[in-house]
């Protein structure tokens, strides 16, 4: 049987550039080869495409060369079924001039990109355009998953259970700080935690708990995105996770995880959470965890069956992890975000149900060609005689008006 051509796109211009590297050579590790060409696709942080065996080590990034010695600088070729990526080599001519030729066709792509330019629907936009069949969310569910903002309209608008919060730009903040401030603190009390829009990974995320915190917060998160959200905080809430795989009507979810880095009053950190005691080589697989979490079954059950329905409304495929927090005095459950492309996949929460990460792979491979197929199944094209009857005229001709609604 012909292998599948596998492409796994990572890194990017992104804060979270390093925890792709590390997502994506765990995610190329389990592969089974006897079912995939693996072609690693490296994005660097100029956002100049590479690709090359050396792609798979993780010492290659340690001082990354560039092009040369195995590795090859690359594009993607955005006519639609190509799905071919294209390099320049020397020709085979007397003069050896450089010559456009195909580097690999990608018959299906992993997405493994953290944060902007990537898990936020602008690589997903491009391989819609492509015709490359992808196994992560849709442009428009990358899009607000991405943006906390968004994200939290949406699941408010949906009646979905969120904190309440405000949202803050950079130029409002410059012009009128002191007002800002206090319609702040009128709306939210302390604690609150404030975030960058569109950061994952607890980059740029801090807690304040009186007003010289908070200024110190909203420098913080307003040098990393012009808008930020601020939100009410929680009395050492408990944090759950909860992955969700599959697309449309085959989806299921996880177990449930509750990380237990941290003092339990502050959210974890970019360090707690990729830099932990294992030195950050096994990605968030390596974040001190209780697995499954221990608490209530009603409790898990309204976790999951929650996270299921938060997949279907962002119409999301491949895997997801959605974070909560629980707060134990209400006993009320509170969505913090959902992570469209999540650190190392998510895989460690999958092995806990049984199904090994080499398996998840295929079934993600399995949910791209479904989606699609699905998609080519619908018409993007109706054939009209509005051009025979449409005469815009010459340049100066008071003839035609064009089209009258």
């Amino acid at each position: 049987m012909e292998k599948i051509q596998l492409g796994v796109i990572f890194g990017s211009r992104s804060c979270e550039r390093e925890v792709s590297i590390i997502s994506a050579i765990q995610l190329m590790n389990y592969v089974d080869t006897d079912r995939y060409d693996v072609i690693p696709v490296y994005i660097d942080e100029h956002g100049v495409w590479y690709t090359g065996e050396k792609l798979r080590d993780i010492r290659t990034f340690q001082h990354f060369p560039g092009e040369g010695n195995g590795i090859e600088r690359v594009m993607l070729d955005v006519t639609t079924g190509s799905r071919a990526i294209l390099a320049m080599r020397p020709g085979k001519g007397f003069l050896h001039r450089m010559e456009q030729v195909i580097a690999a066709r990608l018959d299906v792509v992993i997405p493994v990109l953290h944060g902007l330019n990537g898990e936020d629907g602008t690589l997903q936009g491009l391989l819609e355009l492509a015709g490359i069949p992808y196994a992560s969310t849709g442009v428009v569910g990358s899009a607000i998953g991405m943006d906390k903002i968004l994200m939290k309209q949406c699941f408010r608008g949906a009646g979905l259970p969120v904190l309440p919060g405000v949202s803050m730009t950079r130029r409002r903040w410059e012009a009128e700080k002191e007002q800002a401030i206090a319609e702040m603190e009128e709306l939210l009390p302390y604690p609150v935690f404030v975030k960058p829009a569109n950061l994952g990974s607890s980059i740029g995320v801090s807690r304040a708990a009186n007003r010289t915190e908070l200024e110190n917060a909203m420098e913080l998160a307003l040098s990393y995105d012009r808008r930020v959200l601020v939100e009410k905080g929680l009395d050492k809430p408990l944090e759950l996770n909860c992955s969700v795989l599959g697309y449309d009507d085959h989806v299921e979810a996880s177990a449930i995880e509750m990380p237990i880095v941290g003092s339990g009053e502050e959210m974890l950190s970019f360090f707690e959470k990729y830099l932990g005691s294992e030195g950050g080589s096994k990605g968030m697989a390596s974040l001190h965890r209780v697995l499954p979490a221990p608490i209530e079954e009603s409790l898990a059950t309204r976790i999951r069956e929650l996270s299921v329905k938060i997949f279907r409304l962002l119409d999301c495929k491949g895997v997801v992890r959605v974070d909560y927090m629980f707060d134990r005095e209400s006993e009320n459950i509170y969505i913090t975000e959902i992570n469209t492309i999540p650190g190392s996949m998510a895989f460690y929460l999958w092995e806990a149900t049984g199904l090994k990460y080499t398996a998840m792979i295929d079934r993600l491979v399995e949910e791209a060609r479904r989606a699609f197929e699905d998609k080519r199944a619908s018409q993007y094209a109706y054939t009209s005689d509005i051009l025979s009857s449409v005469s815009l005229g010459s340049k100066g001709s008071k003839g035609s008006k064009g089209i009258k609604r």
